[in-house]
């Protein structure tokens, strides 16, 4: 199925448009801010990006929390597995759910259970537990709440903004959602580091974690609009066989599965910082979503390019590379460097991912496409998590931390140029090809 291409001259004329004022150039870099000016955008904006400042902070405490009790990176890696079986089979069900329900309720009950694993890791903290298994299984249940949490939320955007504000959307989600990876981490570097820190850092989350609940309650009704499959494994396996016939969407998924499956070193941060550079646990895991804001901050332009599977591929080789070279750095201050180019090229393959997704799929499947994201987004740096784990006990920090990610390179390049469908990829052209109804946001005053 494939769609008519937009009107380059949409008001009717055949003139050129005017050239643009400096402080017009000006914007068509730095961020684009519209999708703000919709009310109900602009609150789960504010509940994400401040909810997630707080998710960061749990996020950096359990890796530590976990090494400081077992001292050892491959138990800092099984996190990263218990965190990733819940989202692969809640993500898919998740997703099939939200197709079928209203998505408002869904993200509601995904989003309390969250806060309440956040609380019972406050509990064992403050009991002075010391189990690693229990901080385990709460990780695996939290993982679950997420992937339903983050299959709804990505299904609701394209519902309560217009489509060619997606890309906007997106861009401010990630952007706010990376400068809760700066704050986050920075803020737990210094709460672990005090005397019962990890109880004030599951604290802090705790409390930031109601802005999303608040911003929940005020979303509207988001009911299906169209016919369902159900929310049972039919359902789950015709999303499948949807991406399955869709090498587009096949090849963005696999992208990011190869970036972070092969050149996420996050679970070798505790290690590096504490054999390596000597402290900076924070900084290190700052340090991606440091770049990524600054990318965010000048990302008008992304919203243009429309050849975005070039742009993806760019953008997670670019990832790559600086990964690498980060893993053979000796000096703190040059490895945060690194990350941070590596962050910024992050921020512009997420963008592309979540677009194309979004504006390709009908309604009736964004829940499941969403699901499908979810787990290969969220769940592929918990399987990067294990590799590099797994890989640190067996060969060098070094080997774990920068092999893979030459690999990565090797892939993605070979990958895409193999399917060319996705190498000549026209947003443009291509926005819709595969939805079948294209529903305003609801109105509100």
């Amino acid at each position: 199925m494939t769609s008519t291409p937009k009107d380059p001259h949409p008001t009717g004329t055949d003139a050129p448009e005017p050239r643009p004022s400096r402080g017009g150039r000006l914007s068509r870099v730095t961020l684009d801010t519209r999708p703000l000016r919709i009310p109900t955008f602009r609150r789960v904006f504010l509940g994400q990006g401040t909810s997630f400042i707080g998710t960061m902070v749990t996020s950096v405490t359990v890796p530590v929390q976990i090494y400081s009790i077992s001292h050892s990176s491959f138990y800092v890696g099984l996190a990263g597995l218990a965190g990733f079986l819940p989202l692969v089979v809640f993500g898919l069900y998740g997703g099939a759910i939200a197709d079928a329900t209203d998505r408002r309720l869904l993200y509601l009950g995904s989003s309390l259970v969250t806060w309440v694993v956040t609380v019972l890791l406050l509990a064992q903290t403050l009991l002075d537990v010391g189990s690693v298994g229990l901080i385990l299984a709460l990780v695996a249940v939290q993982g679950a709440g997420f992937a339903i949490a983050t299959s709804t939320r990505g299904a609701i955007i394209p519902r309560i903004v217009p489509m060619e504000m997606i890309p906007a959307a997106n861009t401010l989600n990630f952007t706010a959602g990376n400068v809760g990876q700066v704050l986050g981490p920075l803020l737990a570097g210094v709460l672990v580091g005090l005397p019962h820190g990890f109880a004030y850092a599951y604290t802090v989350d705790a409390v930031l974690f109601t802005v999303a609940l608040y911003s929940g309650f005020r979303l509207p009704p988001i009911r299906p609009l169209g016919e369902t499959s159900g929310r049972g494994t039919r359902a789950v396996l015709d999303g499948l066989r949807f991406i399955g016939t869709s090498p587009v969407l096949l090849m963005s998924f696999l992208m990011d599965i190869a970036a972070m499956v092969l050149a996420m070193p996050r679970a070798l941060f505790p290690e590096a910082a504490s054999t390596r550079f000597h402290g900076g646990v924070g900084m290190l895991y700052a340090a991606i979503g440091a770049g990524a804001v600054l990318a965010g901050l000048f990302s008008g332009w992304i919203g243009r390019v429309r050849r975005q599977g070039v742009a993806l591929t760019v953008a997670v080789v670019a990832w790559a590379v600086a990964i690498a070279l980060a893993g053979f750095a000796r000096n703190l201050w040059l490895a945060v460097a690194l990350l941070v180019l590596a962050g910024a090229s992050d921020l512009v393959s997420s963008v592309y991912r979540q677009t194309i997704l979004q504006t390709y799929a009908p309604d009736e499947m964004r829940g499941r496409m969403q699901g499908v994201f979810t787990v290969v987004v969220a769940g592929g740096p918990r399987l990067g998590d294990l590799r590099a784990g797994g890989m640190a006990t067996v060969t060098t920090l070094t080997v774990a931390w920068s092999g893979s990610a030459v690999l990565c390179v090797v892939l993605a390049l070979v990958g895409a140029l193999a399917v060319r469908s996705f190498w000549r990829y026209d947003a443009q052209q291509a926005t819709g090809a595969g939805a079948g109804e294209k529903e305003g946001p609801p109105r509100e005053t």
